[in-house]
Protein backbone atom coordinates (compact mmCIF):
# COMPACT_ATOMS: atom_id res chain seq x y z
CA UNK A 1 0.00 0.00 0.00
CA UNK A 2 1.39 3.44 -0.84
CA UNK A 3 0.81 6.59 1.12
CA UNK A 4 -2.72 7.72 0.18
CA UNK A 5 -2.01 11.44 0.60
CA UNK A 6 1.34 12.10 -1.04
CA UNK A 7 3.29 9.93 -3.50
CA UNK A 8 6.49 9.45 -1.53
CA UNK A 9 8.37 6.16 -1.30
CA UNK A 10 6.31 3.72 0.68
CA UNK A 11 7.41 2.65 4.15
CA UNK A 12 7.90 -0.84 2.71
CA UNK A 13 10.40 0.56 0.21
CA UNK A 14 12.05 2.76 2.82
CA UNK A 15 12.59 0.25 5.63
CA UNK A 16 10.50 -2.87 5.02
CA UNK A 17 13.63 -4.97 4.57
CA UNK A 18 14.94 -4.18 8.06
CA UNK A 19 11.68 -3.63 9.98
CA UNK A 20 8.70 -5.12 8.14
CA UNK A 21 6.34 -4.78 11.10
CA UNK A 22 7.24 -1.10 11.52
CA UNK A 23 6.70 -0.53 7.80
CA UNK A 24 3.32 -2.28 7.94
CA UNK A 25 2.21 -0.26 10.99
CA UNK A 26 3.31 2.95 9.29
CA UNK A 27 1.24 2.08 6.21
CA UNK A 28 -1.81 0.61 7.91
CA UNK A 29 -2.12 2.63 11.11
CA UNK A 30 -0.34 5.94 10.59
CA UNK A 31 -1.16 6.67 6.95
CA UNK A 32 -4.32 4.64 6.37
CA UNK A 33 -5.98 5.39 9.72
CA UNK A 34 -4.52 8.42 11.53
CA UNK A 35 -4.04 10.64 8.48
CA UNK A 36 -7.57 9.79 7.29
CA UNK A 37 -9.46 10.48 10.52
CA UNK A 38 -12.19 13.15 10.20
CA UNK A 39 -11.18 15.29 13.20
CA UNK A 40 -8.52 17.29 11.32
CA UNK A 41 -8.10 18.04 7.65
CA UNK A 42 -4.93 16.83 5.90
CA UNK A 43 -3.78 20.49 5.89
CA UNK A 44 -4.26 20.77 9.66
CA UNK A 45 -2.54 17.42 10.26
CA UNK A 46 0.39 18.60 8.18
CA UNK A 47 0.72 21.81 10.19
CA UNK A 48 0.63 19.88 13.47
CA UNK A 49 3.16 17.35 12.18
CA UNK A 50 5.56 20.00 10.89
CA UNK A 51 5.29 21.88 14.19
CA UNK A 52 6.09 18.74 16.18
CA UNK A 53 9.05 17.85 13.97
CA UNK A 54 10.46 21.39 14.17
CA UNK A 55 9.96 21.57 17.95
CA UNK A 56 11.67 18.21 18.44
CA UNK A 57 14.36 19.04 15.86
CA UNK A 58 13.58 15.88 13.89
CA UNK A 59 15.25 17.17 10.75
CA UNK A 60 15.49 13.78 9.03
CA UNK A 61 11.70 13.53 8.73
CA UNK A 62 11.05 17.21 8.10
CA UNK A 63 11.67 17.38 4.31
CA UNK A 64 9.08 14.68 3.60
CA UNK A 65 6.50 16.36 5.82
CA UNK A 66 7.22 19.85 4.47
CA UNK A 67 6.60 18.52 0.96
CA UNK A 68 3.43 16.84 2.18
CA UNK A 69 2.32 20.08 3.87
CA UNK A 70 2.76 21.98 0.61
CA UNK A 71 0.81 19.25 -1.21
CA UNK A 72 -1.91 19.48 1.44
CA UNK A 73 -2.52 23.19 0.84
CA UNK A 74 -0.15 24.97 3.18
CA UNK A 75 1.98 27.58 1.44
CA UNK A 76 5.59 28.59 2.01
CA UNK A 77 4.67 31.81 3.82
CA UNK A 78 2.32 30.07 6.25
CA UNK A 79 4.91 27.41 7.03
CA UNK A 80 7.61 30.07 7.47
CA UNK A 81 5.35 31.96 9.88
CA UNK A 82 4.66 28.79 11.86
CA UNK A 83 8.38 28.04 12.10
CA UNK A 84 9.09 31.65 13.15
CA UNK A 85 6.43 31.34 15.86
CA UNK A 86 7.97 28.06 17.02
CA UNK A 87 11.36 29.75 17.44
CA UNK A 88 10.01 31.39 20.60
CA UNK A 89 8.59 28.16 22.04
CA UNK A 90 10.89 25.43 20.73
CA UNK A 91 14.12 27.39 20.42
CA UNK A 92 15.92 29.44 17.84
CA UNK A 93 18.19 26.60 16.67
CA UNK A 94 15.19 24.37 15.88
CA UNK A 95 13.62 27.06 13.72
CA UNK A 96 16.90 28.11 12.12
CA UNK A 97 17.58 24.50 11.14
CA UNK A 98 14.10 24.04 9.68
CA UNK A 99 13.98 27.14 7.47
CA UNK A 100 16.57 26.00 4.90
CA UNK A 101 14.64 22.73 4.59
CA UNK A 102 11.47 24.73 3.92
CA UNK A 103 13.29 26.75 1.25
CA UNK A 104 14.34 23.52 -0.49
CA UNK A 105 10.88 21.92 -0.22
CA UNK A 106 9.14 25.05 -1.51
CA UNK A 107 11.55 25.34 -4.45
CA UNK A 108 11.01 21.69 -5.34
CA UNK A 109 7.22 22.09 -5.12
CA UNK A 110 7.40 25.21 -7.29
CA UNK A 111 9.55 23.43 -9.86
CA UNK A 112 7.13 20.50 -9.94
CA UNK A 113 4.15 22.83 -10.38
CA UNK A 114 5.94 24.72 -13.16
CA UNK A 115 6.82 21.47 -14.95
CA UNK A 116 3.26 20.14 -14.62
CA UNK A 117 1.72 23.29 -16.14
CA UNK A 118 3.87 23.13 -19.27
Amino acid sequence: MSDPVTPFPSPQAAFGDIAPAFARLTDEVLFAEMWQRPGLSPRERSLVTVAALVALSRLEQLPLHLARALDNGLDRDTLAEAITHLAFYAGWPCAASALPLLRTAAAAASATTTTETR
